[in-house]
């Protein structure tokens, strides 16, 4: 077993570091106050090759490996949880999936744009009433001659105030639950599509686009399906797969960006005539810290490399998503502590990261249902 990243891995690395401190962190704080998105990093992200790291050349993509496109998230989660969040929806949930179950025309048409930047996805599972419980989705999906018409409604969607294209998850016949459901590409400009932000303001990732998005009588032609019909909750579970990775690295990221401004405060900040980081009790705590944070990283990189190796990696992937984001929580929670009263104010972006890493408890997956994935895979069916 090999621990060292090759060349090209250090290369992707490097080149997503220098990205997140040069080009995304310097305006992390600012589009968190004003709860906007900074929409011109879409495009630089794709002329960076991040938009579609792990789809081949053919479609548009860098075709790099998925422990290179972990350590993009890690880096960006360092820096910007909003920005990284916007990248695990756009190329882990959406281009991924298409490129995954598409016709050979859907890939065609629509990941060589996603890939550049040209189309931003989002991907539609979310309901009032549907949440962890995804086979009890209530939007449905009639068929109508060569066309199906949408109705229902979706929430919290990551990128849908912004997006061109949307993966919507929609059921042909709600009494078979997960049998019923069917996966669609519907392009946003579709009529019977109304978009809106959330009415509430969010804890972190306040830079996000957050929608809800309404389906009212919104007709897709057939050939919009994406995969065979009726197995669109198996679309949906690859899917997050794919954002379960994302979001364990970039947990990951956001347990080492909590590291460093600790370790920074603890050398510089004096009490009682010594730095604090001179205190066994704050020692102990950095120790923990920088652990853990090795422990996430390796269970990160190991299911990244599963997949590359062909595995099924789904087990090892929710693992990795439970221990990142629940390192992460303590960690953040840590450093507000060791930061005292400017912990607790924005003028440190420990306060952020505190608020930014629930989201990843919740996103793609709750750390109730990774436990859940977790523990069916170790008993196996009866």
């Amino acid at each position: 077993m090999h621990f060292e990243l090759t060349a090209a891995q250090r290369e992707v690395q490097a080149r997503a570091r220098h990205f997140a401190q040069e080009e995304v962190a310097p305006l992390a704080r600012e589009a968190d106050e004003r709860g906007e998105f900074p929409l011109h990093l879409v495009r630089r992200m794709g002329a960076l090759g991040f938009l579609a790291g792990a789809i081949g050349p053919a479609y548009g993509g860098s075709g790099m490996d998925h422990l290179s496109a972990a350590l993009v998230y890690e880096e960006l989660g360092r820096a910007d949880s909003s920005v990284r969040g916007f990248l695990a929806v756009h190329a882990g949930l959406v281009a991924a999936c298409i490129h995954d179950w598409g016709s050979e025309e859907q890939k065609q048409r629509y990941l060589p744009r996603l890939a550049t930047g040209e189309l931003i996805g989002c991907y539609c599972l979310t309901e009032p009433n549907a949440g962890s419980d995804a086979a009890s989705i209530e939007t449905t999906a009639w068929a109508d001659g060569d066309s199906y018409v949408l109705d229902g409604e979706k929430i919290w969607i990551t990128n849908g105030g912004i997006a061109h294209l949307a993966i919507v998850f929609a059921s042909r016949d709600r009494a078979a639950r997960h049998r019923g459901i069917c996966a669609f590409l519907v392009e946003t400009s579709a009529p019977g599509l109304r978009r809106e932000p959330m009415a509430d303001r969010e804890l972190g990732h306040r830079a996000a686009d957050h929608a809800r998005l309404l389906f009212e009588g919104c007709r897709v032609p057939a050939s919009a399906m994406l995969g065979p019909p009726g197995e669109g909750f198996k679309v949906a579970m690859a899917a997050l797969d794919h954002g379960r990775l994302g979001v364990a690295a970039g947990a990951v990221g956001v347990a080492q960006a909590c590291l460093d401004a600790c370790v920074s405060f603890a050398r510089e900040r004096r009490q009682f005539g010594r730095r604090i980081g001179d205190f066994q009790m704050i020692q102990a705590q950095l120790a923990d810290m920088a652990a853990d944070v090795e422990a996430a990283r390796l269970l990160t990189y190991r299911a990244a490399w599963l997949k590359d190796q062909g595995h099924s990696a789904t087990r090892e992937t929710s693992m990795a998503k439970l221990f990142a984001t629940e390192i992460a929580v303590q960690a953040a929670s840590n450093a507000v502590l060791i930061h005292g009263g400017r912990g607790y104010a924005n003028g440190y972006p420990v306060e952020r990261y505190y608020r930014d890493i629930k989201g990843l408890q919740i996103y793609e997956g709750t750390s109730h249902i990774q436990r859940i994935v977790i523990a069916r895979e170790l008993l196996g069916k009866e």
